[in-house]
């Protein structure tokens, strides 16, 4: 019974998939709206600052803070 339900599951997210994909439409890129006003486009520094860079300095500084938040927590319930 639980590989049936598996299976069926499956079917149902690949038909449901398959059918958003038929479903939409291509995106018109290279036709402009009215208003569209795009800035200039970003390096490759820039880029890889946004990116890569500025995701692992907010992790870094997030995982700190949980640690010496955890150290300051274990320290009350010692003393």
């Amino acid at each position: 019974m639980d590989k049936k339900n598996a299976l069926r599951a499956g079917a149902l997210a690949s038909g449901t998939t398959l059918m958003m994909l038929l479903m939409s439409s291509p995106a018109l890129a290279d036709m402009r709206d009215d208003g569209d006003d795009p800035g200039p486009g970003l390096s490759v520094i820039d880029t890889l600052g946004l990116y890569v860079v500025a995701p692992i300095v907010l992790f870094l500084v997030i995982a700190g803070l949980v640690m010496v938040g955890d150290k300051s927590r274990k320290q009350h319930k010692q003393g």
